[in-house]
């Protein structure tokens, strides 16, 4: 389970390297909530536990650190 590095906070954000094989997307963990967002277009696929509120401050952190969520996305599943 690859971890995107640089994203700071109580969130980690990683995929799956058997998913390498679905659309473009990430999961984000906190404790033992977890949620996955798409990421062209940015779109929630899953959420479990997460508050609304939480989950906008996700998708606003997964859109400011996008870029390089792709790249570790590219890097990792060519």
């Amino acid at each position: 389970m690859p971890t995107v590095r640089g994203i700071p906070g109580p969130h980690r954000v990683f995929f799956y390297s058997f998913d390498c094989n679905e659309p473009v997307h990430v999961q984000v963990q906190r404790e033992r909530m977890v949620c996955k967002f798409s990421l062209d277009p940015l779109d929630l696929g899953g959420n479990y536990g997460f508050s609304a509120r939480e989950l906008t401050a996700i998708r606003r952190l997964i859109e400011s650190k996008l870029a390089a969520i792709q790249e570790a996305w590219n890097e990792h599943c060519g």
